[in-house]
């Protein structure tokens, strides 16, 4: 009995406690969700890879992805108290290996290396939690348009000479999660994001036999992005 009784008292007292530190906490950037309009930026990291889909059984391309890194600007429109409409530009570069495993002849043959800078245009909505003290979970989609500074769709090279193209205007679609931090001097917001590609990024060799690109049926970005947001 006494141990019951000892047990109800401490957690009595520590409920007490838990709404007593509720109490004293303060609640940062207490305005900020009340603004129309903010402006922020972003850094972070990616790792892209490609979707590839063939018309061929025999046919297989594997691609080993490397880390990358984002920067870019947050332009954001509150439409409700749960939801905002958010344009993120920014420059993204990632790094690719193709081997055409397929196909003999050695690295000259088998190997690709694609390289990308693209110009990111993200157009999400964002959907928000309420607040709880000084965190806002969220989820954020949309579209995005990408514009590959690396592109080498114009080339007169193809595969033949050692070049795989890929198309410059690309469309993506991104799915992501997140969480607003108010902090004393600013909102850190961390996420992870995925983006699919929605057109086929890759350019047909000249022949249309080409043992590289006609067994290809789809060729398109997948990737995570991991932004870190200051608002």
């Amino acid at each position: 009995m006494r141990s019951l009784t000892l047990v109800v008292l401490l957690s009595v007292f520590c409920l007490q406690l838990s709404h007593a530190q509720r109490r004293n906490i303060t609640h940062n950037k207490q305005n900020w969700d009340k603004q129309r309009v903010f402006w922020g930026y972003y850094l972070g990291l990616n790792m892209k890879n490609f979707e590839i889909s063939y018309n061929q059984t025999d046919f297989f391309v594997e691609t080993t992805p490397n880390i990358g890194f984002n920067v870019g600007l947050i332009g954001d429109l509150r439409l409700h108290k749960n939801i905002n409409l958010r344009l993120e530009p920014g420059l993204s570069s990632n790094t690719k290996t193709l081997a055409f495993t397929s196909i003999p002849g050695g690295e000259k043959d088998s190997i690709r290396q694609i390289g990308g800078t693209y110009l990111h245009f993200p157009l999400l909505v964002k959907f928000s939690t309420n607040r709880y003290e000084n965190i806002r979970p969220y989820l954020i989609g949309g579209a995005s348009y990408d514009y590959n500074l690396s592109s080498n769709e114009d080339s007169a090279f193809d595969n033949e000479d050692g070049e795989f193209r890929i198309t410059k205007h690309n469309f993506m679609y991104e799915l992501g999660i997140g969480v607003d931090f108010y902090l004393p001097y600013f909102v850190f917001s961390p996420s992870i994001r995925g983006i699919w590609a929605i057109n086929n990024e890759m350019v047909p060799d000249e022949n249309p036999n080409s043992p590289w690109t006609a067994p290809i049926d789809f060729f398109g970005t997948r990737g995570i992005f991991l932004n870190l947001a200051f608002h």
